[in-house]
């Protein structure tokens, strides 16, 4: 017999774990995932060209009627006691402030009164002592006035700058303005009531429904009392594996490991395929490499959300660079915060995330961290700082 065909038929009869090996690679990779992740938005096998628009525009359309039914219900809510939040303890366990500016796109939206609606519902829900003190920080210095945050005046303390704090402002460039805004609202909020902990939130981050349950939980835990901030938002596009963070590789072999060792644990009892693999360094390899594939193109994200099912499930790590539409300062840390920020100028690729994320690393004593999955959603297509697109793309 040739030798080729003596190959062949030693390596590719199915009792043969490397004929095992290769169909079972073809059926997930080339038939089971593109079938099951081709409209999924962070996946690997996700079809841009065929869904992206209309995925885009959909999300669109469902927050315009989130943005307009927030309206509404800020317009017709009355000042009883449940809605009215203006009266602010001291020393309250939390402080959430909300920074504001007015949009000149994307006004119908309404980011602000939506995030406000989920939090005056949230804070509302907590009995009769509260989960958190909230804030509207209205940084807005155009000739126009920012119209969201003076509808909620009748229901949250809004504060603003004095009008000659304007002038300083205006000469700077957006990302310097940005930041001062920043440690504005942080100095600002610690004056008037003092918190004990302290979540800065753009307008346009919308918690999620355990957002104070995971916060309380965070906070008992002990680093937090070491932390400069922790991030409570991490852009979804950037969560894979396949990433510069060193604690994603050590989480993605982790992974596999488990998923592989699993697997050929359990193969001597359920086997409906007849495979012949066994618990040997070979297989253990190439099931780690399968599943540590599987992940990485099925999606991280996915993955993350598995954690929700129980607070102190969710993952600590430290702090990426990108970005703080969310963030929890404990202790007096927005204090330390305000200080180096003050102590730093921004421009174009030294906004103040990456200022933030420089002095946790090389500050002594200093530390960041970052809890996955996200705590809020972030909803805002439209920024109120950078120029837009006409119809802005989830990706």
């Amino acid at each position: 017999m040739p030798r080729w065909k003596a190959f062949f038929s030693q390596y590719l009869r199915w009792s043969s774990t490397v004929t095992q090996a290769l169909a079972l690679s073809i059926i997930t990779f080339c038939v089971v995932l593109p079938l099951c992740c081709h409209r999924l938005l962070y996946s690997y096998f996700f079809i841009r060209s065929m869904y992206l628009d209309s995925m885009s525009e959909d999300v669109l359309q469902e927050s315009l009627k989130q943005g307009q039914d927030a309206l509404h219900f800020w317009q017709s809510a009355s000042t009883g006691a449940s809605l009215r939040f203006i009266d602010m303890a001291q020393h309250p366990e939390l402080l959430v402030t909300v920074v504001t500016a007015r949009r000149n796109e994307g006004r119908d939206f309404h980011y602000l009164l939506q995030v406000m609606q989920q939090l005056s519902v949230m804070v509302g829900g907590c009995g009769e002592r509260r989960c958190a003190e909230v804030l509207v920080c209205d940084v807005e210095s155009g000739l126009q006035e920012n119209q969201d945050a003076k509808l909620l005046e009748s229901h949250f303390r809004v504060i603003r700058r004095l009008p000659e704090e304007q002038q300083n402002r205006e000469r700077v460039n957006i990302f310097e303005r940005e930041k001062r805004d920043y440690v504005f609202c942080i100095r600002k909020g610690w004056e008037l009531v003092k918190p004990k902990n302290m979540v800065i939130l753009e307008d346009d981050a919308l918690p999620r429904q355990d957002f104070f349950t995971v916060i309380k939980d965070l906070l008992s835990r002990r680093f937090a009392l070491h932390t400069l901030y922790i991030k409570l938002y991490h852009p979804e596009r950037l969560q894979r594996y396949w990433n510069p963070e060193p604690y994603r590789i050590l989480e993605w072999v982790g992974l596999g490991l488990v998923g592989a060792t699993a697997l050929l644990l359990t193969l001597p009892y359920w086997n409906p395929c007849s495979f012949s693999f066994t618990l040997s360094a070979n297989h253990l390899l190439f099931f780690t490499l399968y599943f540590m594939a599987v992940a990485e193109l099925l999606g991280r994200h996915y993955l993350l959300e598995a954690r929700r099912f129980a607070p102190q499930l969710y993952a600590v790590s430290p702090a990426t660079e990108c970005c703080t539409p969310a963030m929890l300062f404990p202790g007096n840390a927005s204090l330390r915060v305000a200080e180096y920020l003050d102590g730093s100028f921004c421009i174009k690729g030294n906004a103040k995330d990456i200022v933030l994320y420089q002095i946790a690393r090389t500050v002594p004593g200093e530390s960041s961290h970052s809890v996955e999955p996200n705590l809020i959603t972030h909803i805002g297509a439209y920024s109120s700082v950078r120029p837009n697109p006409s119809r802005p793309k989830l990706l």
